[in-house]
């Protein structure tokens, strides 16, 4: 009985079918101007002698809207003729973009649109267009942009379609507030971000302007601030803008830190034919971060030390898994797990985007290249490398199959962006007044290439300075560094003299090792020095001109957390000048260090040592504008260039300088002050050795002194106060005690 029923049911399917279908014999095609029957027979996807049922119809139907080249369809079948009547869209004759006046930028917009002249005039494409433009108008700044579409209908049944685009004015960043358990202070996080609060004399800033993408920015840099210092579960939230007034906004991170967490147990897991012994490196780190506050840079380290070994040991087809456990609430198990990844050779990479930045220099900062075996951490830190040339707003790329098994074809992805900058900089305080301005190319010729030239005006100099960096001369992997400056020092009120100095110098830099660099350099001078008629005796004879050829090296070894703020780390310099021709044969030797110790959240205690020694391997005299003087920051309690020894009213400076320097901020005082930070100091430093003269009191006695000082950010920019009290001195050295600078960038 079941299987009557079953049949039953199966013939009033197949005659309840055939009742709704026919065979298509013939298309009939009715309405069309310019396009022609076959293309809509093509659209419609259907063939003759087909069984064409309502299903195959509507799908049909679907077929011709989606061409986008109709704006009415309709499809009747009669007797095995399937009649298509369409109505055609107008053709674009011409599309007008109005209101703006830089062509590259109408260029930029006209490829952004999916409406393009000589094709269908589609009003949904359109309104989607729209929104598009003022979504990219946004994006830049202009929030209250603008657009009007001016249609004019031709007789040829086409259309010109004018965008009338008025952009107003950019919108400006009122304030910017930081809310929810952040742990530090505003005044930190304000250093971290890009986007800074309009005023009305940054006139060069474009930090100032609402931008999503440097919101977003923001926010990856925030987040990055908080995991390299514990806080392994910050949450971000999206900045959000509110509207404050025609054309203001407040800018608004929401934060939640979290708990701070700790580094516990590692472990490494590497494949049976490895040897062990090529990793022990990595043990030694996990033995030094066992129990110490969760940084995510320590992990990006351990990651680089697997890529040299990766290199140095041959390990062409690796790959690193990094899982991580948290265990007690606040402390987090890490397993590194090596491994083989799959066996394959790069047949090809292809670059896209870099319609400025050449190719070849693209291509430089490749380590995974063609030929060589796929490696996924190299091809990573290629990516990477190419990130941090800070030339390219966005880096992608896309591994695909290539001819062979064992080939891989790789796609490389980058957008670029504006590379040139505006600086201007001013600062007033207790030692005068200081004016900053340069501009700067970072990607000159396409090539990579930095141009950056300065003019900075102070009470005593004016310097105008300009260089020429190539980051990778030759394919070597060594910078490039060339420069052309003009100084003039005016000292005549303090020290007795003015200096005239005009200096060329070429040279290279590069890191030898992990963390330590090296710069050497030749520079070739020309200075005339003229002294006052007060001057003393031994000083006027030093008046002239003076050709000297030098050549200077520095080495550093940088061992912090962080070029910018450090907390953990150290860094170490020594300096040399070296005479090759040069009149009075001077030689300049220099050290110094600085350490840096996280005590607790935002409490950081740094220890530095500061020294130089100038000398003359002839018998002659140190010239005058090559004496040292102790910078400000190393001796607070004392104006600067009135410490050391003194020759009549003069203070000439010494041959030697040392200083040893301890401060420590202090988080928890003033804590409710969002903009306040407090230091705590102790300087002790010494000035001293007079060359040129034996019966002028060389001042050999180190002076001292203590105090706190107050940094503050306030609307007009970064205003520090320190309040000194010297312990030891000098009689002829001129104390200080109170001591500001305030400064801005426009």
């Amino acid at each position: 009985m079941f299987k009557v029923l079953q049949a039953s049911f199966v013939i009033f399917f197949i005659l309840l079918k055939s009742a709704y279908s026919e065979i298509l014999k013939e298309f009939q095609i009715l309405g069309n101007e310019r396009v022609s029957k076959q293309t809509i027979i093509n659209f419609s996807n259907l063939n003759l002698g087909s069984d064409i049922d309502s299903s195959a119809i509507n799908q049909s139907l679907k077929n011709l809207y989606d061409s986008n080249f109709f704006e009415d369809v309709s499809l009747v079948l009669k007797n095995g003729v399937l009649i298509i009547n369409v109505k055609e869209y107008p053709i674009i004759q011409e599309i007008i973009i109005s209101g703006i006046k830089g062509e590259k930028l109408k260029k930029k917009l006209y490829e952004e649109i999916s409406l393009k002249e000589k094709n269908p005039y589609n009003k949904i494409l359109l309104k989607k267009d729209l929104n598009k433009l003022l979504n990219i108008f946004k994006k830049s700044g202009y929030y209250f942009a603008e657009i009007e579409i001016l249609e004019e209908i031709n007789s040829n049944n086409t259309v010109t379609l004018t965008y009338q685009i008025d952009r107003g004015e950019k919108a400006l960043i009122k304030k910017i507030r930081f809310i929810g358990d952040k742990v530090f202070k505003d005044r930190k996080l304000y250093s971290i971000i890009t986007s800074e609060e309009g005023k009305f004399w940054k006139f060069i800033s474009k930090g100032k302007y609402l931008d999503f993408e440097r919101m977003s920015l923001d926010k990856r840099l925030l987040k990055n601030f908080y995991l390299n210092n514990g806080y392994y579960q910050v949450e971000i939230e999206d900045g959000y803008s509110q509207i404050i007034n025609e054309n203001g906004f407040s800018l608004t991170y929401q934060i939640n830190a979290g708990d701070k967490f700790y580094f516990n147990n590692f472990e490494i897991l590497l494949p049976d034919d490895y040897d062990h012994k090529q990793f022990k490196k990595l043990t030694k780190i996990f033995e030094k971060l066992k129990n110490k506050t969760y940084d995510q840079s320590k992990i990006s380290k351990i990651l680089n030390e697997i890529d040299r070994i990766s290199l140095l040991e041959n390990y062409e087809f690796i790959d690193a898994e990094v899982s991580e456990n948290i265990i007690e609430k606040n402390k987090i198990n890490f397993v590194f797990q090596i491994k083989e990844s799959e066996k394959f050779y790069v047949e090809r990479i292809n670059v896209f985007g870099n319609n400025i930045t050449e190719e070849s220099f693209i291509r430089q900062q490749f380590i995974v290249d063609e030929g060589d075996p796929f490696n996924k951490l190299l091809h990573n830190k290629s990516l990477n490398n190419l990130r941090s040339k800070g030339i390219f707003a966005k880096v992608k790329s896309e591994v695909k199959p290539g001819k062979d098994e064992n080939l891989k074809v790789i796609d490389v992805f980058i957008e670029e962006k504006p590379t040139g900058e505006i600086m201007a900089g001013a600062g007033y305080g207790t030692n005068g007044s200081t004016f900053v301005i340069g501009i700067k190319e970072n990607n000159f010729a396409g090539k990579g290439i930095i141009l950056d030239s300065n003019v900075s005006i102070s009470e005593e100099s004016l310097k105008g300075k300009i260089s020429y960096t190539n980051p990778n001369f030759q394919y070597s992997d060594r910078s490039l560094i060339s420069s052309i400056e003009s100084t003039t020092t005016d000292k005549e009120a303090d020290s007795g003299y003015k200096s005239s100095l005009n200096r060329i110098s070429v040279g290279t830099s590069f890191e030898q090792y992990e963390g330590f660099f090296i710069t050497p350099y030749f520079n070739v001078s020309n200075e005339s020095v003229t002294t006052t008629a007060n001057a003393s005796e031994n000083y006027k004879k030093q008046e002239g001109s003076y050709f000297d050829t030098l050549f200077d090296y520095v080495l550093v070894y940088d061992q912090r957390n962080s070029s910018f703020r450090p907390s953990e780390g150290y860094i170490s310099k020594w300096v040399q000048s070296l005479p090759v021709y040069a009149d009075g044969s001077p030689i300049l030797n220099g050290y110094e260090i600085t350490t840096y110790k996280k005590l607790m959240d935002d409490m950081v205690f740094s220890f530095g040592f500061y020294g130089r020694a100038i000398n003359s391997l002839s018998d002659d005299d140190v010239r005058v504008s090559k004496r040292l003087y102790m910078p400000s920051s190393k001796l607070r309690g004392f104006e600067y260039g009135k410490v050391g020894p003194k020759d009549g009213n003069d203070f000439v400076g010494g041959n030697y300088i040392t200083s040893i320097n301890a401060s420590s901020t202090l988080p928890y005082i003033l804590e409710t002050m969002e903009n306040v930070d407090v230091k705590v100091f102790f300087d002790a430093a010494n000035v001293w050795g007079v060359d040129y003269s034996s019966s002028i009191n060389e001042s050999n006695k180190i002076r001292s002194s203590f105090g706190a000082a107050l940094d503050v950010l306030t609307p007009i920019g970064p205003l520090s106060f320190s309040l000194a009290q010297p312990i030891t001195k000098e009689n002829t050295d001129i104390t200080e005690t109170f001591r500001f600078q305030i400064g801005t960038t426009f």
